[in-house]
């Protein structure tokens, strides 16, 4: 007992920051969607006033939220595709391949907000480096971040660009893989590809199925980026779900609104979750 009290002490700071910090604000938000709150007075208990509207009356939520599934349907799937590939170049014993595997890990520990402010100067459309590059060889690039066409492309392009620690994690999951299976491979007169089709790939599921699952809830709360590059725009063509939720609470102060969207946007992304879970028994190997 005396350990325990011990113990208990030492992790008591940790402990009265997660249910101060954690639990609480967890528990209140689900009273405050039932409320009217504007932060300055008190909470007015409304009922499902806030679901309703924003289920059935607030069309830029709908807006957001497919905006949101865009992304996650095309990035992630693009996310896992290059960072595999870039895993699978770096895996190969090159010399030097220390050097290129800090290079592609770099981007990933710039802090989104320097990043963003970077490439909202490369895709400049009149000073950018990357209109500035298509000029050269008589190409008119578009407008990119201030296209409604162009700017959910970009930033899905610009999502490349951190997919560093993805990369490791897939290096980890290679060089976790048992040689003897590559030998058997190779002895059975398997080729580069069909080892990396019938070897590779279904080795490696696992560590895919939990990128896919990171990737979704990640791509669920896109928020850095869409707020420091476009601000939603143009004409809410990337107006992101937390986006929005973020304009409802600071810019209107509907906390009560903002905290049912929460709410909303935590059953889908444990539905699209559960639904990922469902299936991975088809397509996922575990080793053994």
């Amino acid at each position: 007992m005396q350990s325990n009290r011990t113990g208990y002490a030492f992790i008591s700071p940790w402990l009265l920051g997660f249910l101060i910090f954690t639990v609480f604000p967890f528990v209140a938000s689900i009273y405050l969607s039932f409320c009217r709150y504007d932060i300055i007075s008190p909470p007015a208990w409304v009922g499902t006033a806030n679901y309703e509207e924003l289920l059935a009356k607030d069309p830029r939520l709908w807006k957001a939220l497919w905006n949101t599934l865009y992304y996650a349907s095309v990035a992630v799937p693009l996310g896992i595709v290059a960072a595999f590939a870039l895993a699978l170049l770096l895996n190969l014993d090159v010399k030097g391949m220390s050097v290129y595997r800090t290079i592609f890990f770099l981007p990933n520990i710039v802090p989104a907000v320097a990043t963003s402010i970077v490439f909202v100067w490369i895709l400049n459309p009149q000073i950018g480096l990357v209109n500035g590059l298509l000029r050269h060889i008589g190409v008119e690039g578009p407008a990119w971040l201030n296209d409604t066409k162009w700017a959910m492309r970009s930033l899905i392009m610009m999502s490349l660009w951190g997919v560093g620690g993805s990369v490791i994690i897939y290096l980890a999951g290679l060089k976790d893989i048992p040689a003897s299976l590559y030998e058997a491979a190779v002895v059975d007169g398997a080729g580069t590809w069909d080892r990396v089709r019938h070897v590779t790939i279904p080795m490696m599921t696992p560590v895919i199925f939990f990128n896919l699952i990171m990737g979704i809830i990640g791509a669920f709360q896109y928020f850095t980026q869409a707020f420091i590059m476009t601000a939603g725009g143009p004409e809410d063509s990337t107006l992101f779900y937390a986006l929005y939720l973020f304009y409802r609470a600071w810019r209107y102060l509907d906390m009560g609104y903002a905290s049912a969207m929460a709410w909303v946007l935590f059953v889908v992304v444990t539905t699209v979750t559960a639904v990922v879970f469902r299936t991975h028994r088809k397509w996922v190997h575990y080793g053994g």
